[in-house]
C-alpha cells in the first residue's frame, strides 16, 4: 500500500496577523509558518506508524505551494515521510484538490489521509475535493485508522459514542485528534531529510471556484454582559440586538 499524505503551510498559531492588498492578501512580514498541525500530528504520523507496522511500504508528502515552502516540506520529511512532491502552483481549495487528485491518478496512490481541515481556513473542503475527482470513498473525521488486508477500518466521533466503518482501497481519509500523537524530528530525522527527494512538478490547469473580496481579523473576545435573573425583558433585548451567531 502506497500513502499519499497532502501538507498545507499555515501560519504559526502565535502569529500576529494582518493583511495586505486592500485586507485580500496575508501579509507574510514576519509570520512563522509551519505545518497544519491536523496535517503533521495525525495523519502524517499515522500513515508512518502504517508503514512500521508492515502494513505501508511507502509514505510521500505532497504539497502544493511555491518553492519558498519547501523547508516545511522538509520538515515533513524530517518526521519521516520517505519523499515528497511539490506542485509548484498556489490557489484556493478546488485547485490544490484538482493537482493533488491527478498525481495520486497518474502515481497508483491506495491511501490519501490528510488533516481534516486547516488552522488558517478551517474549510475542511480539500478532502472531499480529493475524492470527488478521483471518484473515490471519503471518510471524513476520523479518529482511528486500521488496515486489514484491502479493508481499512475507521472510527469516528459520534453524538454519545462512536461510528465504526469499513471501507475498501483506495480512499480518501481525514484525520482528527485521536488519530496519532504529535512527534519531534529527531537529529538522524533532521539529517536524513537534507537528501530526501523532493520532486517538483507542474500543476495542472484548473479554474478557481472562489474570490476573495476581503478578510478581516477576528473580533477577539468581548467583555461578558452579566444581567439579573429577574431582567428576563433584557436579556431578549440583548439577543435580538447584540448577540452574534458565528
Amino acid at each position: 500500500m502506497k500513502i499519499l499524505v497532502p501538507i498545507s503551510q499555515v501560519p504559526d498559531t502565535t502569529a500576529k496577523i494582518s493583511f495586505t492588498d486592500n485586507d485580500t492578501e496575508l501579509n507574510a512580514a514576519g509570520v512563522t509558518f509551519i505545518i497544519n498541525p491536523y496535517d503533521e500530528w495525525y495523519a502524517l504520523v499515522r500513515a508512518l506508524e502504517l508503514k512500521e507496522a508492515g502494513k505501508a511500504e511507502k509514505v510521500t508528502l505532497i504539497h502544493v505551494g511555491p518553492a519558498a515552502n519547501e523547508a516545511t516540506i522538509r520538515k515533513g520529511l524530517a518526521i519521516g515521510a520517505d519523499d515528497a512532491v511539490r506542485i509548484d502552483g498556489d490557489g484556493d481549495s478546488s485547485f490544490v484538490a484538482s493537482n493533488i487528485a491527478d498525481y495520486a491518478k497518474n502515481n497508483a496512490y491506495d491511501l490519501i489521509l490528510l488533516g481534516k481541515e486547516t488552522i488558517s481556513f478551517n474549510s475542511a473542503a480539500t478532502g472531499g475535493l480529493i475524492a470527488g475527482d478521483l471518484d473515490w470513498d471519503y471518510i471524513p473525521l476520523a479518529t482511528k485508522l486500521e488496515v486489514d488486508g484491502n479493508s481499512i477500518k475507521l472510527e469516528q466521533d459520534a453524538d454519545g459514542g462512536v461510528t465504526e466503518i469499513s471501507a475498501a482501497l483506495p480512499l480518501v481519509v481525514s484525520a482528527a485528534k485521536g488519530m496519532a500523537e504529535q512527534r519531534i524530528p529527531n537529529m538522524r530525522g533532521i539529517m536524513a531529510a537534507r537528501t530526501k527527494p523532493l520532486q517538483v512538478v507542474a500543476p495542472v490547469a484548473s479554474d478557481s471556484s472562489i474570490k476573495v473580496v476581503s478578510f478581516q481579523p477576528s473580533a477577539g473576545r468581548q467583555a461578558c454582559v452579566m444581567i439579573s435573573e429577574d431582567n428576563v425583558e433584557e436579556l431578549v433585548e440583548l439577543l435580538h440586538t447584540k448577540a452574534r451567531v458565528i
